[in-house]
């Protein structure tokens, strides 16, 4: 299998480990902050081109879907031609992708540069996690994991706010162009400093890659379109998430019987199937809330898409705080002592966000929100680093495969889940306005109904809560202490 020609990691994490993980975080972050400031300008896109609401969400239902369709093959490239050269290879396609987004001259220009951006973009963060955990073997993971984590989840919320005020300041195009001179160099610090990876002659899986590549390319554009209002009630809809799980189904019958584009005898590792659930489940809530918690800002309270990025912040504060204590911890103790007390932590701060209304105190969501993200911090990096743990490096590349195609969909099915719940809610508690209570409302008409509104994204918090508990339940299986780690390499 691919390997790094690193020197073979000590404890602690020296300066080639630190080198090394601010050069992928420089590709990563771009990425992260792209894909969530384009979010915001849906609404100027739609006047831009004079195209429907309904036309922009392929914007970004394109870029899902090219990221989703080239997360399984990444293992399986990283192995044949060397983690460099594919990370590399990610870097110049989010590249080309974003130049080409910023020139779009009509609709189905940018949604096609979008999707090509996409593929450049789903390879970026597992090769990431594949260098990183390489080069720092079992006893460094959570330490480098929460290296890594933090800047990503500080994209993540800065994405928006950075959205917002390219949009107001120099217009939605810059959104893709000021990816280009922190791109170059990125591609030039991976040049110098990547350490040269040693390509493994490895075959394609070609009837693995059809069977899942298609399969969770479906799957995650179904779950796209069941959570639009009435799409669950579109047969077309059905059509699509039940292809995606035969489609899928014949993978897992396909890759029990030899060698796969991601190997399933990786679940015989109790660490990493522990991980892997935990990742899902965690995903599906994180993503959930990460829905209702935007929209309430907007839609209950009347704020911008500047103001709510900004209101938003003490999420990542939290995990500021969290990520390298839990990082330290991990490697001490275990992740199966770290990620249930992150998961308790998430659920208290969700707690709080279930008896909403429509004038909760800015400083107690502030408050909980800040607990929340106390509780990502513990919680995604130290599972993912478990996931690792519990593998000999040959392993990883195609443990990150599988590891990001399984969040992936999760944070599908989180999405769609809470935003049908949602809307659902907003149904029964303000029946008069139907879809159109998430669009801009009149200021005297949000306020009659505010009270109503707050109530349902309440009941959705709820939801949330439910579905955050269920992951305490394999975060107790994970290892602790030195449990679950490999006796070589």
């Amino acid at each position: 299998m691919a390997t790094l020609t690193a020197p073979a990691p000590s404890q602690r994490l020296d300066r080639g480990l630190v080198t090394l993980g601010i050069v992928v975080v420089l590709g990563a972050i771009m990425s992260i902050i792209d894909a969530t400031a384009v979010n915001v300008a849906t609404r100027t896109l739609a006047d831009d081109f004079g195209a429907s609401i309904t036309s922009v969400q392929w914007v970004l239902t394109g870029y899902m879907l090219g990221l989703a369709a080239v997360i399984p093959v990444t293992g399986w490239a990283t192995e044949r031609f060397g983690a460099r050269r594919v990370w590399i290879t990610a870097l110049l396609l989010f590249l080309g992708g974003s130049a080409l987004s910023g020139l779009a001259w009509s609709m189905p220009a940018l949604i096609a540069f979008r999707v090509g951006q996409g593929i450049g973009g789903g390879m970026i963060i597992p090769v990431a996690q594949t260098i990183l955990a390489q080069a720092a073997g079992p006893s460094r993971m959570g330490r480098v994991m929460g290296f890594i984590g933090l800047p990503m989840l500080l994209g993540s919320v800065a994405g928006p706010i950075v959205g917002g005020l390219i949009i107001s300041t120099a217009g939605w195009r810059w959104i893709f162009l000021a990816n280009l001179p922190l791109g170059v160099i990125a591609v030039l610090a991976a040049l110098r400093l990547l350490p040269r990876s040693e390509p493994r002659p490895a075959s394609l899986d070609v009837r693995g890659l059809l069977l899942l590549c298609a399969g969770v390319t479906l799957f995650v554009y179904g779950t796209t379109e069941a959570g639009r209002p009435g799409g669950l009630d579109a047969p077309r809809t059905w059509t699509i998430l039940g292809t995606a799980a035969v489609l899928i189904a014949l993978y897992v019958l396909h890759a029990r019987r030899g060698e796969a584009l991601i190997d399933i005898a990786l679940f015989r590792h109790r660490g990493f199937t522990a991980a892997a659930v935990t990742n899902v489940v965690v995903a599906i809530a994180l993503f959930g809330v990460l829905v209702l918690l935007p929209l309430y800002w907007q839609v209950v309270r009347g704020h911008g898409p500047l103001a709510t990025g900004l209101l938003l912040t003490p999420q990542a504060l939290g995990a500021a705080v969290a990520m390298p204590l839990a990082g330290r911890l991990t490697d001490r103790l275990g992740a199966g002592v770290v990620v249930p007390t992150g998961v308790v932590l998430g659920l208290l701060g969700t707690a709080a966000y279930t008896q909403i209304h429509a004038d909760t105190p800015v400083t107690l969501l502030a408050a909980a929100l800040f607990v929340i993200g106390l509780g990502l911090g513990a919680t995604i990096m130290p599972s993912m680093a478990a996931a690792y743990q519990a593998l000999p490096p040959a392993l990883i590349p195609r443990a990150t495969s599988a590891i990001n195609t399984l969040q992936r969909m999760g944070a599908s099915v989180g999405t769609t889940a809470l935003a049908v719940i949602l809307q659902h809610e907003i149904t029964v508690q303000a029946p008069g306005l139907g879809g159109s209570a998430l669009a801009p409302l009149p200021d005297a008409t949000r306020i009659a109904v505010a009270p109503h509104l707050a109530t349902a994204f309440g009941h959705a918090f709820w939801i949330a809560l439910v579905i955050g508990a269920l992951a305490v339940i394999p975060a107790l299986l994970l290892p602790r202490g030195d449990a679950g780690r490999p006796t070589s390499g």
